[in-house]
């Protein structure tokens, strides 16, 4: 029986001496205390050194896939011409490529990963290799696979998307700071245009394209503005009482206008970004919520996996925690929704079915997470199948077909009021005398019709 043993040096073939010993686990330390014993038990077949840094990770990265490197195929093929050995693996997914490859026997169980342990705190004697050589092998090997790993980290992404999206709220707020500075400054010169541009990106073209309002009349903006908006600019701009700016003013006004275009085009950019990564990452949870919804909730967890383990009940909140908490001190009612509250579902239920609707969604959205955090596809079929249950639900629960959303569909039982009736204790001498006093006929008195002949 063959012991395959890894290391950070290379890989090692021990020949197991006593195989009964195997069997026997719970004394199987016994026979590693010391250096003398342990070359007792095992022999070192052959040992297979990895050149550089490189082809250990190579190796490592190949085994933790299921897949045999290179220097464990030349080593295999040594050992491959007797077929009825059998080969000791701890990781039971590359003994099974090793079998269907090379056609020997891997066996792989608790009794071998004790045996394993046990030869890794005498390594230095069986394989005789410097501990020094074989510590340094080990802190590169980990650095190696440390960064491979963070550079090939699925969760890594997440990283992004919570990056992506807390630029987005912050790209938000500096465009609203601009644009009510802009409207307040060019307000000055004329404060009738605010009134007619609703559109803030409209607003800033109309100011860099118009500039003075004398200018108005003559400028055409048909390429901005609709012609009736248009017209009532140009009307409003005859009749303004804005104060006259002078040209360094208005030069600052402009530049402040390229500055709010500028940010609005790379807001734009973001979030077409925002949404590709979204669609990427969790399309299950972006077809149930949207992008904007979806990524602010893994904002607020840390990650997709973070996400992934919070209950239905808590997505449904995720947001509101101060709400929560102030409510549970004065002991008033706790809130139904958090950040799912902005999700177009519940946007679009009426006022009092709006908790109803968000408690649904965020059971729906729970599975959708672990669906896009653990699953192995990447489609949105499910939660495109359960958005068309959600809207069906909704529909119905508007018209007044259904009262109940959770649960079964069974009609809710009817309880009818039980009153008990309790029977006293019968007392003959009393109802004898009760009888006879009793100016009522014995056959009224008891309760019998009585017989007409």
């Amino acid at each position: 029986m063959l012991v395959l043993f890894e290391t950070a040096a290379g890989y090692a073939v021990f020949k197991l001496l006593n195989e009964k010993k195997l069997q026997e686990t719970d004394n199987l330390y016994l026979d590693f205390q010391t250096p003398e014993k342990a070359n007792k038990l095992l022999q070192l077949q052959h040992f297979q050194k990895f050149d550089d840094t490189t082809i250990a990770l190579a190796a490592i990265t190949g085994s933790i896939e299921g897949k045999i490197p290179k220097p464990l195929k030349k080593l295999l093929k040594k050992i491959a011409d007797d077929e009825q050995e059998t080969l000791l693996v701890a990781d039971a997914k590359l003994g099974s490529s090793i079998k269907e490859k090379f056609n020997i026997n891997c066996v792989s169980n608790n009794n071998v990963q004790d045996l394993m342990r046990l030869i890794r705190g005498q390594m230095e004697s069986l394989i005789k290799v410097p501990e020094k050589e074989i510590a340094a092998m080990r802190i590169g090997l980990a650095h190696s696979l440390s960064r491979y790993k963070l550079k090939f980290s699925p969760d890594k992404v997440d990283t992004m998307i919570v990056q992506a999206i807390s630029l987005l709220d912050d790209l938000d707020k500096e465009l609203n700071n601009y644009i009510m500075r802009c409207k307040e400054w060019y307000g000055w010169h004329f404060p009738e245009l605010s009134k007619i541009i609703q559109d803030n990106i409209a607003y800033c073209k109309t100011i860099k394209k118009v500039g003075y309002k004398t200018n108005a009349i003559k400028t055409e903006l048909n390429d901005i503005l609709p012609e009736d908006v248009e017209q009532k600019v140009k009307e409003a701009a005859e009749v303004s009482m804005g104060t006259e700016i002078s040209e360094e003013d208005l030069s600052n006004i402009t530049n402040l206008c390229d500055q709010v275009l500028e940010i609005s085009e790379y807001r734009n950019q973001l979030y077409e970004y925002l949404k590709n990564r979204m669609m990427a990452v969790a399309p299950n949870l972006t077809a149930l919520v949207g992008e904007l919804v979806g990524a602010r909730l893994i904002a607020h967890a840390g990650s997709l996996l973070n996400l992934a383990k919070h209950p239905s009940s808590t997505v449904q909140i995720l947001g509101a925690e101060k709400a929560l908490f102030r409510a549970m001190k004065t002991k008033h009612d706790t809130p139904k929704y958090g950040l799912i509250y902005h999700a177009s579902l519940v946007g679009q239920s009426g006022a009092k079915y709006k908790g109803k609707v968000s408690r649904m969604l965020a059971a729906k959205a729970a599975l959708a997470i672990r669906v896009d955090a653990l699953g192995e596809d990447n489609n949105c079929n499910m939660g495109i199948e359960q958005r068309a249950v959600l809207e069906k639900r909704l529909q119905q629960l508007e018209q007044g077909i259904i009262k109940k959303i959770s649960g079964t569909g069974k009609q809710k039982a009817k309880f009818e009021k039980y009153s008990m009736k309790r029977e006293a204790p019968r007392d003959e001498a009393n109802e004898a005398m009760d009888a006879d006093e009793s100016t009522i006929p014995k056959s009224s008195a008891h309760g019998k019709k009585r017989k007409f002949d």
